[in-house]
């Protein structure tokens, strides 16, 4: 008994030592940061959705985001910053996965804890992709083709069409999440608003504007992971270069393309203020 004690304890200290780090304040810089990261990367993509828009080349996703970045002044330094950022950043978001929102009612604590999860997933993505460019093994589109690589493994295996079409329409579900959020205006809860009147409008104007868009890129790649798998075809499922491309071919799509690379351009901003004004402690 004594002993099983003794072990709850030290488990106990270390799960007490281990919150302490990822609630410090050298993290939270770091993650901070990652924020900041992240919006340069989506300030990229739309940088060259305008350009396919305007028949420009470019992979319009984040592994051709970060071979843009790779080639700029300073770009192992750039590189491995960002990737230190966003890793810091996934690192805290599973801290909140773990360590937070215990003492909300059990339907808003998984909602929150789940949320984290997924946001500590989608930074570690962007971190592996930075790492992969700082060591030298990353190539622009990347992500269109492990995109297309894990359909075509996932098609193979048993029930994995199923599983690929319900993966698409929770992107796409997620799509329209992140519009309604942004028209709603609720990422502002997140964030500790500029006093000024004139910065607290650019603050929402760059978000509701930036969210629609990322919604809409979202909403499009989902769309084509779920088609892509219904018709057989699993080459076609090429993530957010594929989606972005996807509208471009749409009536109008030229302007659209445009439209919504402008939006991830704002977006891009917005995240870049966000790492000053985000409430990392909620």
């Amino acid at each position: 008994m004594h002993k099983g004690t003794a072990i709850k304890r030290e488990l106990k200290q270390a799960v007490s030592a281990a919150e302490n780090v990822t609630n410090s304040r050298t993290l939270e810089v770091l993650a901070r940061a990652g924020f900041a990261a992240s919006g340069i990367l989506h300030l990229l993509v739309g940088a060259i959705a305008i350009r396919l828009a305007m028949g420009g080349s470019g992979n319009a996703d984040f592994s051709g985001a970060v071979a843009e970045l790779s080639t700029q002044p300073a770009g192992p330094f750039l590189l491995w910053a960002s990737f230190a950022a966003c890793a810091a950043l996934a690192l805290w978001q599973t801290s909140d996965a773990i360590f937070d929102y215990n003492r909300l009612p059990t339907k808003e604590k998984a909602g929150k804890k789940a949320k984290a999860g997924a946001q500590a997933l989608v930074f570690a993505g962007l971190a592996l992709t930075l790492l992969s460019f700082a060591r030298g093994t990353g190539s622009g589109g990347d992500n269109q083709r492990a995109a297309s690589d894990m359909t075509v493994n996932l098609m193979k295996a048993p029930g994995g069409v199923a599983l690929l079409v319900v993966l698409g329409i929770a992107i796409a579900v997620t799509g329209v999440v992140y519009a309604i959020r942004g028209l709603r205006k609720s990422f502002e809860k997140h964030l500790v608003m500029p006093a000024n009147q004139k910065a607290r409008t650019a603050v929402t104007v760059l978000g509701v504007t930036g969210y629609v868009a990322k919604g809409i890129v979202l909403f499009l790649t989902g769309l084509l992971i779920a088609i892509a798998t219904l018709q057989a075809h699993p080459e076609d499922s090429t993530g957010l270069d594929g989606g972005l491309r996807a509208l471009r071919d749409q009536p109008l799509g030229v302007y659209l393309l445009a439209a919504v690379g402008a939006g991830l351009i704002c977006y891009g901003v917005f995240m870049i203020v966000r790492a000053r004004l985000a409430k990392m402690n909620q």
